[in-house]
Order: C-alpha cells, then sequence, then structure tokens
C-alpha cells in the first residue's frame, strides 16, 4: 500500500483545487484502490455497528458504552482526516451524543497520532530551504499538538517572538480524493432515495466539502485568511488572531503567533482563571453574527481546539483552512429573513427561503406559508427562551419530508458552523439560550444601522399596514437596552440625522400619519415616545443630540439663527 500512496500521490500532484471530474477521471482506471478502501470503510462500521447490537442483545449497552465510544474514536482515526473531520463536528455537539462518546470525540480535535518527527523535520527543511537551527532558537523536541491534517511544534525565532508551527501530514492528496470520490458516488446513489429533499443537492454538499478540504490543506491561503479575518476584527477588543510569519511559511508548513490560552471545552481550568463563562458565550456567538451578517467571511470549523480563552477574557481564533465568504446579496437576504421572522410576515420569509436557495424558484409558496407559521410562529412569542438551532433544525427536518425544502451547498458549512458554536456555548452553559445574544444583536443593528439597507429593514419591522408599531418599538428598545454597551444617545442622533434627510421622507410622513389623526397630535402618543428615551437621555443630551443632527443638514441654513443652535455651535452648556 505504501508503493500505491506514492503512485497515486505523484498522479495527483498537479492537482491544486478540488476538481470532481478529475478525480472521477483518475479513481475510474483504478478500480482497486476504490473497492480496497470502500472494504475497509465497510468493514470497520460494520463491525461497530454489529458491537452495539451484540450489546443490546446481552443486555451490557451501558458496561460497554466507554469501550464503544473508544472504538469509534479508533475507526474515525485509522479510516483518517475526512472521518476525523466528521468525528470533531460531532464532539461539539452534547445535545446530540452520548457524554462517554463525547469524551472520546473531544480527543479528535487535539489528541491524534503524530506522524514520525523526522519525516516532520525533513518536510520543514525542504519548504523552508533552510535548516532548522537557521530558523528557529528554539523548536520543541515534540508536536505539542497533533490534528487530522498536520501537527503542530512549539517554537521560538531567533528575533524572540514565540511561535507554534504547523507541519502538514505527507501525503494526504490520496486519501482525501479518495474518500471523496467514495463519498460524492455514494451522495449520487443515495440522495433520490433519503426522505429528505436533497436531490442532486447532496453531491453539492460533497463537492462543497471538497473544496474547502483542498483550501484547508493550502497553508499559503489559511494564511491569508488569518490576515483578513484579522483585518474584519479590528476593532473588536474581544477577539484575537494571531499573527502570520509569512518568511517562515509555505504551502505545506504555517508559521504563525503562539496563542497561549484555554480550550473553551476546558471548563475546570476557564473557571479556574476566574472568566466570565457566560461573557465568552457572548463573545463567541456575537463574533459568529458578525462573520455571517456583517463580513460575509465566516470561520466554518469552530470546533474547540480553534477556538481559545485567554487569561484576559479575549477569544482567539486559530486555524483558519476551513473559511467562506458571503455575496452582498446572501447577506441582505439572512437579514431580510431575521426580519420577516420578527414581523411574522412568512409570505415573505419564503422568498427570502427561495432567494437563498432552501426552496427552487417555481416552487408555489401559498402552501407552505401555514407551514413556517406553525413550525416557526412561537419562536418570538412565549416560547422566544427556548429557541436555538437544534430546535429549528429538528423543525425544519419536520417540513422536508412534506415540502420541496432542500439544503444548498453552500448552506451546509453555515449551518456546520452555527452548529458547532452553538454546541460549544452549551458545553460552557448547559442552560444557554442563543436567542439571549443573538436577539439583542440584532436590535442593536437595526438600531444603530448606519446603511440604507438596514434602516430600511428597520422601517419594515416598525410599520406594518402604514402604522408604526409601538409594541416592537418598546421591545427593541428594551431588548438592546439588556446590552450595557448599548447607548441609545448615537441611536438618537442617527434616526435624527435620517428623519432629516431626503431619504427619510417616507418615514417622516409616516410618523406624523402615527402621532396624528383628524388633524389633532395625541398627547398620550407623545408621552409614549418620552418614556422610550427619558431613562437613556438626559434633556440637554437629547436636545444636543437633535441639534447636532439638524446641523448635519442645516449648517448654514435656517437653523443657524435659532439660539440653542448657536448655543450648540459654540460648544455653551444649553442647561
Amino acid at each position: 500500500m505504501g508503493q500505491h500512496k506514492i503512485e497515486v500521490a505523484r498522479g495527483l500532484a498537479p492537482l491544486r483545487r478540488y476538481d470532481p471530474k478529475a478525480i472521477d477521471n483518475y479513481y475510474r482506471f483504478r478500480p482497486w484502490l476504490v473497492i480496497w478502501r470502500a472494504i475497509k470503510i465497510i468493514w470497520f462500521f460494520a463491525g461497530f455497528v454489529l458491537g452495539l447490537q451484540w450489546d443490546r442483545w446481552q443486555t451490557q449497552s451501558a458496561e460497554n458504552k466507554s469501550q464503544r465510544a473508544e472504538q469509534l474514536r479508533h475507526i474515525l482515526t485509522d479510516l483518517g482526516p475526512t472521518f476525523i473531520k466528521v468525528g470533531q463536528a460531532l464532539s461539539t455537539r452534547p445535545d446530540l451524543i452520548h457524554k462517554d462518546f463525547l469524551e472520546e470525540l473531544i480527543k479528535l480535535q487535539d489528541q491524534l497520532p503524530p506522524f514520525p518527527n523526522e519525516i516532520a523535520l525533513r518536510i520543514l527543511e525542504t519548504e523552508l530551504d533552510r535548516s532548522v537551527v537557521e530558523c528557529f532558537s528554539q523548536l520543541s523536541d515534540n508536536p505539542v499538538a497533533a490534528a487530522s491534517l498536520g501537527q503542530v511544534y512549539r517554537g521560538r525565532l531567533h528575533t524572540g517572538e514565540e511561535v507554534a508551527v504547523k507541519v502538514q501530514r505527507p501525503n494526504l492528496k490520496p486519501t482525501l480524493t479518495l474518500d471523496l470520490y467514495l463519498m460524492r458516488w455514494a451522495a449520487g446513489w443515495l440522495g433520490p432515495w433519503l426522505p429528505l429533499n436533497l436531490g442532486h443537492e447532496l453531491t453539492l454538499i460533497v463537492d462543497e466539502f471538497g473544496i474547502k478540504l483542498f483550501e484547508e490543506i493550502d497553508y499559503l491561503n489559511e494564511g491569508r485568511n488569518a490576515e483578513q479575518f484579522a483585518s474584519n476584527f479590528y476593532n473588536n477588543p474581544s477577539v484575537k488572531v494571531p499573527a502570520i510569519y509569512w518568511r517562515y511559511s509555505t504551502q505545506h508548513v504555517l508559521t504563525l503567533e503562539w496563542i497561549d490560552g484555554f480550550k473553551l471545552t476546558d471548563t475546570q481550568r476557564i473557571q479556574e482563571a476566574g472568566l466570565n463563562t457566560d461573557a465568552l458565550i457572548r463573545t463567541g456567538v456575537e463574533a459568529g453574527l458578525q462573520q455571517l451578517l456583517e463580513h460575509g467571511f465566516f470561520h466554518a470549523d469552530p470546533h474547540p481546539g480553534n477556538l481559545f480563552a485567554l487569561a484576559d477574557g479575549r477569544m482567539a481564533y486559530i486555524d483558519f483552512g476551513m473559511m467562506d465568504q458571503l455575496e452582498q446579496s446572501t447577506k441582505e437576504t439572512l437579514v431580510d429573513s431575521i426580519v420577516h421572522l420578527i414581523d411574522q410576515n412568512y409570505a415573505s420569509l419564503a422568498e427570502d427561503f427561495v432567494k437563498l436557495g432552501f426552496l427552487t424558484p417555481d416552487t408555489d409558496i401559498m402552501p407552505i406559508m401555514p407551514a413556517l407559521e406553525s413550525v416557526l410562529g412561537d419562536i418570538i412569542g412565549e416560547s422566544v427562551g427556548n429557541f436555538n438551532f437544534k430546535t429549528i433544525t429538528d423543525r425544519f427536518s419536520e417540513l422536508m419530508y412534506d415540502y420541496p425544502f432542500r439544503v444548498p451547498a453552500k448552506f451546509a458549512l453555515i449551518i456546520r458552523s452555527l452548529v458547532t458554536q452553538e454546541g460549544l456555548a452549551l458545553t460552557l452553559n448547559p442552560d444557554f439560550k442563543i436567542v439571549e445574544v443573538a436577539y439583542p444583536y440584532v436590535a442593536r443593528r437595526l438600531l444603530t444601522g448606519e446603511s440604507p439597507e438596514l434602516r430600511r429593514r428597520l422601517i419594515e419591522v416598525l410599520f406594518k399596514d402604514g402604522k408604526l408599531q409601538w409594541e416592537r418599538l418598546e421591545n427593541l428598545i428594551e431588548i438592546a437596552r439588556g446590552d450595557k454597551s448599548f447607548d441609545l444617545l448615537p441611536t438618537a442622533q442617527l434616526g435624527l440625522q435620517y428623519l432629516l434627510s431626503d431619504e427619510g421622507n417616507f418615514l417622516r410622513r409616516q410618523l406624523l400619519l402615527a402621532l396624528t389623526e383628524d388633524n389633532r397630535l395625541h398627547t398620550e402618543e407623545v408621552q409614549r415616545i418620552w418614556n422610550l428615551v427619558k431613562e437613556d437621555l438626559q434633556p440637554n443630551r437629547l436636545l444636543n443630540a437633535a441639534l447636532g443632527a439638524l446641523a448635519e443638514f442645516s449648517t448654514e441654513g435656517a437653523a443657524s439663527k435659532i439660539p440653542a443652535f448657536q448655543s450648540w455651535r459654540s460648544q455653551k452648556p444649553l442647561f
């Protein structure tokens, strides 16, 4: 088999990107490799399933559970990186996997068997074209962590920086391409027989996975991803991204800043360090939402081996091999779907699903709307605190039996990322409810939206049938107030600036209609507005905000003649 691997590696060497046609052409004429690998996979899992069944027959399931869990970990490890990736994803779901199995699968994150040091050092020196002592003043004798695609050494540069040196496992392409070929073949055969409406999309999901695996084994691509991710979070003091040392990095070797922290699953050390687990959860969830809804560039593999809590309370991301990019239209549609869910506008929500690819354009959405209402109707009602991605995926799985929903290939990674992050949060706090963080984030984004698109969506939330929905405005502000960092003053000033602009013409008319009826102003409505802001804004702050907003549009106009405005311009106190 060793010679076979060398031959396959040589044959696939020119393949730099995932190409299912090229892989299919290669293995179609090498059936012996395909058959042998398929037999090995079937043999391993058949033995595991028969073992579980035997335990049930002998009523020894409880006694042998830890033994079976260890057996599963060894099977995934022996089958290689593709199956290790599956195990890593399962290791973050304490609500899906029994504790005994979970404890074993967690070991797949960074407790995998390393490959020999002499091979790793040879790869290191060949890739960098220098000896180890020329590159590093110190390098650990053995790897400090071994992952599915490589292993990590702790070192120090001659300039004094402490670094992590990732060295890729040799001959990865033969195993990855063969597994992807078999998975794609199985997806093509099984897709039409599955009860879910996946169809050909199942093969596209495999292709998406293959694209990401090929990107992940290109360490130069990972370095570029890390720098883009760091740029996106440049102004976020809660998120740490390690620096990349390009002089000591190649396609198969990556040298980056050493991160000294605690894995998010190591709750004991996190508590001993006095860190606030709820604050860590908030940082993780909000960073995930920022990646999807603001940056459009998200970490698609946030398992516990890739996320660390630092002693100063920050969260550090590492391993940027598996990333994905969302188009602007997709980000906007995601925000639209959240707005339409809040608005309980199921017709528009169904149209969002069409835009996102969960429904085909020719789907008749009329029969789907009542089903969406029955599944999602209580999410923003009394049971909002029970909302989580596990709940929503369970509910949608019921819909997929009866309606033509499908999982777009692009969203397979998004869903995986979301459920993985939720699993991490559940590990830190079993009572965690994602809505407690996500909904306030969305409320703040809508209330402080600087872009015309976000302002338009806020209007959609606040107005229904031409009437201002006071309860929604009150709820949004109340929810946003739950975050101590939220300040209503910038929001009020942005709102006033928007009202005075040409773009705010429609909203001005709507507010006038909402506040007046039969040519008279309702004092109770004015009081209601004041009650919304008086807790956050003192009269002088509010007046200063109003005058500041007015100044944006009439610095040299009539407003400049108002005494209060003149006082504001000269920075004199108004009260």
